[in-house]
């Protein structure tokens, strides 16, 4: 979900790929000479009702149209054409469009100036670490303000990955794991909240604790080597999925770990605890306890790193040399979040995007949509 951002080069809406080798076998490879009033015409006949004839959108998800490159537009009509995007009504349209009506249109829209969505006005600038900040303050009660717990059998949840947080809340939510008080504060929370509020914990540093009152850590310690493959060094794990052991209460540590045994349903967790004893459970639990922990992420930061490396391809006046890259800048902000969950979820069909927004969770891809379509267009 989000540890893949910081290594993340481009995030792109539409991005096909960066050479012609991985663009598809849907890029158009040679096109009839443009007509820019013949396009006007198709586009009054087939594309005024929703896109407008200056190119911006009539409706939410609606694209603007006005301004973006030619070739990414023939592209992208291909993509439609062909299936590899899903939109019943415009694969209607386009396959009943010559390969010159389809030249000329998308030459139409080039020609026609850059504008902004007509939706950007109503935009407001999505921030997942600000939002999960005020959405934590209930949970401080328990977990600490700061996501560390006082309190023993409540796991800390500063610095931990924030996909595992995501998977446990839906399963106390889904009777995965025993009705806790924890059930009541979350039932009404959307997907983007529980991601927000993951990103805000995920972003706190553990704080060191004083050793358990039971338990040998050094023989806890022989243990690890049947946790470590999972959950890292010392338990800081480097998977957003895998949950951080370092610093955890002990109590919930011993509960956690008991749990599998017949409450959760973990495969690969049940055949290792399956030879555990009690006191082997407590011993390890007393190790990680003493480890130090760390941020999984960098919240406060998150959304500007990435920004700035999208804007390596998709800034104002960028280009490749071999397939032009949409603008993102003013485009419908439901668009953006549409087309990036598209790519995201295999729905649109390009394994080069695929595997750039898979990491992302529905809170990031809020934050960059939201930016994108608030920036003037260029």
């Amino acid at each position: 979900m989000y540890r893949a951002l910081s290594i993340i080069i481009v995030v792109a809406i539409g991005l096909i790929g960066c050479s012609k080798n991985n663009a598809g076998s849907s890029q158009p490879q040679k096109q009839p000479v443009a007509n820019i009033a013949e396009g006007r015409a198709v586009a009054e006949r087939q594309c005024q009702p929703c896109h407008s004839l200056d190119g911006r959108g009539m409706g939410p998800a609606i694209p603007t149209l006005a301004g973006q490159p030619d070739h990414y537009l023939l592209t992208a009509l291909a993509e439609y054409k062909d299936g590899r995007r899903s939109h019943a009504a415009l694969r209607s349209i386009i396959q009943n469009l010559s390969d010159a009506d389809t030249a000329n249109v998308a030459a139409y829209f080039a020609s026609l100036p850059a504008t902004s969505a007509a939706s950007q006005q109503n935009v407001r600038i999505f921030s997942p670490y600000d939002t999960g900040a005020k959405l934590a303050v209930p949970c401080a009660q328990c977990h600490g303000a700061d996501g560390n717990s006082k309190m023993p059998g409540t796991p800390s949840l500063a610095g931990q990955q924030p996909r595992y947080f995501a998977t446990a809340v839906h399963e106390y939510l889904t009777g995965m794991r025993t009705t806790s008080p924890m059930h009541m504060l979350v039932r009404d929370m959307r997907t983007m909240d529980v991601d927000s509020v993951a990103l805000y914990f995920a972003s706190q540093t553990p704080g060191l604790r004083q050793p358990a009152e039971f338990g040998d850590p050094a023989s806890g310690e022989r243990h690890t080597v049947l946790c470590t493959g999972c959950h890292g060094v010392n338990g800081v794990s480097d998977d957003p999925q895998t949950p951080n052991l370092a610093g955890q209460d002990p109590v919930y540590l011993v509960n956690a770990i008991k749990a599998y045994r017949n409450v959760r349903k973990y495969e690969p967790m049940i055949l290792v605890v399956a030879g555990l004893s009690d006191k082997d459970v407590e011993n390890i639990a007393a190790y990680y306890t003493t480890r130090a922990g760390k941020p999984a992420e960098n919240g406060r930061a998150l959304v500007q790193e990435v920004t700035e490396r999208c804007n390596r391809c998709h800034g104002p006046g960028v280009r490749s040399s071999d397939v032009e890259i949409p603008r993102l800048n003013g485009q419908d902000m439901d668009y953006l979040v549409m087309a990036l969950r598209s790519y995201r979820d295999s729905r649109r069909q390009s394994s080069v995007m695929h595997n750039m927004v898979l990491p992302y969770s529905d809170a990031v891809i809020e934050a960059l949509a939201s930016y994108y379509a608030s920036q003037p267009a260029k």
